[in-house]
């Protein structure tokens, strides 16, 4: 047996011949290194924060259906996207500069796109390849030859199933992930959403089931088990943990102080399954959080997370895109856009438009650190090691590398000399996360008229931080003033400028019908102005009084009109009192005989309040509608106030 010290010896020449350690100057000692403050990040975590930006790809029989959420009940039969391919949707998430595909194997519909065990709501019992097919292999191929990591979505909750809120229906889920974690390779993510429960299909019991979701599914006693077993390199999202949280809105926003550290509520204090949310923290975590939990920030492309045509000109920009890098990305999160194919089974052209777009964006602003040759002096550096420790690590593009002052040193400040004038608007800062979140706050002063003048300050950096300035600012010398309860780790400084790109959008396809001459001719509503409903302005809205529900209101548009689909807008100023999540629209030529045009729900109504198109299919003719509000998201014994910010009537 060789003895211990010869194998060191062994090790130590290796480095010197391949330059990992130089000969000139000793290895750094771990000693040397400041001690990790605070929960630090795993090496699944560290992937995800590299990453920094994923696709999440909705496409199910509710696609079909033109509908945001599926009911359970659409036949397989529907599912037959002839023009499918795989290979296009990844390419443009590869041009857009994304780094992962999650596949929504399952949503809450139920119906699985791959050939599952585990029931018969799936991909094989559909005519899309005469059910040989298997979606969630494609995506995961696609991926793979784009160079991009692959994840999986699979939704608890699950609408067809006839046995949910059943123990036999635990299992099958938790088979379920068995079946994905087993045959699509390594993944680096597991997604799980946090709706669980509520009405459904349930196999033709058209009810609503309700369960306790913090225990239903057993997560730390039989369901995160399975993923740490048989995906040791995927961090799992929900909506509190155990690795990435939800940052608690579904734009895309994560809060301007934005910590990776969050604890969440248990009754025993200890990490809970989800159920246990304090939401107060979920956008911004917790400076003292005892877990290493970052937030993912999710947001689709268009306004509704799966495809729809009248929003194929609500795509959003390349520069819209790039405002929520800033806000997600650039701050500690990852960004996660919905991207949804349409039923020929492709991205819209306006959809690959914007990605282009924002990947080019990316590019062309990150291309150059205008503060690569920058000249930086340090007020202190660890244990005097400048070639270990000395700011100079903040410019070599190791996210790892860092710049670090003594334990006592907390206050630190660095002089940045730019090699020429520079114009810039775009600041980038990142910690070694590696030691875990330490800065409490940087302030960045620019050298102007011969003082330091305060030009920005942040907060909560960790992973990434980007500070986007108002206008651009030129100078050649910058001071950074850092704070923190321990030694700093600062392991990135950058100066950027943001780049300009040019995009073109098609226009909206459907046409409103002008409700200048509407009266309102009857109705269970009252209370408020119903004009605000009908003023084109989304800022306003009709809030009625408080109503036991179903309540009706009837309108009179003055003439008879074609009316293809309607639109319901909720109220845009952040409260959730009184949106509407049922419905039935009937339609009338004389005001005494209806016909039902549409009914069903605004799903996902209180995490994603846009507008809700509900397009007939069949147009109809009438003089008269009629709205009727079934039930309000949230309501208390069915009894609530309603609030409308646009009712929207659609005559193409």
């Amino acid at each position: 047996m060789m003895s211990r010290n010869f194998i060191m010896l062994t090790v130590l020449c290796v480095a010197l011949s391949i330059g990992l350690v130089g000969c000139d100057q000793p290895a750094v000692s771990m000693k040397d290194e400041p001690t990790p403050y605070g929960p630090i990040p795993t090496e699944a975590q560290l992937n995800w924060h590299e990453m920094e930006m994923y696709c999440l790809i909705h496409f199910t029989p509710t696609t079909f259906q033109n509908k945001e959420w599926g009911f359970g009940d659409a036949p397989a039969s529907l599912f037959n996207p002839r023009d499918f391919d795989a290979n296009q949707i990844a390419a443009a998430a590869k041009a857009g500069g994304f780094k992962g595909l999650i596949s929504v194997a399952k949503h809450h519909d139920g119906f699985c796109l791959w050939p599952t065990k585990t029931t018969n709501y799936n991909i094989a019992n559909s005519p899309w390849r005469d059910g040989r097919g298997d979606m969630v292999k494609a995506f995961e191929n696609a991926a793979r030859k784009q160079d991009l990591q692959f994840g999986v979505y699979v939704s608890a909750w699950d609408r067809n199933h006839p046995q949910y809120g059943d123990a036999e229906y635990a299992d099958a889920y938790r088979e379920q992930l068995r079946e994905l974690y087993s045959n699509y390779g390594p993944l680096f993510i597991s997604w799980h959403d946090g709706a669980n429960g509520g009405d459904g299909y349930y196999g033709g019991a058209n009810e609503t089931r309700r369960i306790d979701r913090s225990t239903y599914y057993e997560w730390e006693e039989k369901t995160w088990p399975i993923t740490r077993e048989l995906q040791p390199t995927a961090v799992i999202f929900s909506d509190i943990g155990p690795d990435v949280r939800w940052v608690g809105n579904e734009k895309g926003i994560a809060a301007e102080t934005s910590w990776a550290t969050f604890t969440p509520i248990a009754p025993d204090g200890s990490k809970p399954a989800p159920g246990h949310i304090d939401e107060q923290f979920l956008g911004s975590g917790q400076r003292d959080g005892k877990y290493w939990i970052p937030a993912e920030c999710d947001v689709p492309h268009r306004p509704g997370w799966f495809y729809h045509p009248e929003q194929d000109h609500q795509v959003k920009t390349p520069d819209q895109l790039f405002d929520l890098y800033l806000k997600s990305v650039g701050r500690g999160a990852a960004f996660n856009l919905g991207l949804a194919p349409n039923t020929e089974g492709l991205l819209h052209a306006n959809d690959v438009a914007s990605l282009k777009g924002f990947g080019e964006k990316l590019a062309k602003t990150f291309a150059e650190n205008l503060a690569s040759d920058a000249s930086l002096k340090a007020s202190n550096i660890r244990k005097g090691q400048e070639g270990h420790f000395g700011p100079a690590n903040l410019l070599d593009d190791d996210r790892y590398s860092y710049w670090a002052t003594d334990d006592e040193v907390t206050q630190p400040e660095l002089i940045i000399e730019l090699e020429a004038e520079a114009s810039f608007d775009i600041i980038r800062l990142r910690e070694n996360i590696k030691l875990g979140q330490r800065l409490d706050s940087v302030w960045v002063d620019v050298w102007q008229d011969g003082n330091w003048r305060p030009l920005a300050m942040a907060t909560s950096v960790g992973s990434n931080r980007l500070i986007h300035l108002d206008e651009l600012i030129t100078t050649e010398r910058l001071r950074l003033r850092l704070f923190a309860p321990v030694a700093v780790a600062l392991s990135d400084f950058g100066l950027f400028r943001e780049a300009d790109v040019t995009f073109a959008m098609q226009e909206a396809a459907h046409k409103r019908i002008d409700p200048s001459r509407w009266n309102m001719v009857a109705g269970g509503l009252h209370g408020g102005d119903p004009l605000l409903a009908v003023d084109g302005k989304p800022e306003t809205f009709w809030l009625t009084s408080e109503v036991d529900l179903p309540k009706s209101i009837s309108v009179d548009m003055g003439r008879q009109e074609t009316i293809a689909g309607i639109g319901y807008l909720p109220r845009q100023d952040g409260n959730m009192e009184g949106l509407i999540s049922r419905y039935v629209f009937e339609a009338s030529t004389d005001s005494t005989n209806w016909e039902v045009a549409s009914k069903g729900e605004f799903s996902n109504i209180v995490a994603n309040p846009i507008l809700q198109y509900v397009n007939f299919g069949k147009p109809v003719r009438a003089r008269y509608f009629r709205l009727t509000v079934e039930a309000v998201a949230n309501a208390i014994n069915n009894r609530s106030a309603v609030s409308i910010a646009e009712f929207e009537v659609y005559n193409h």
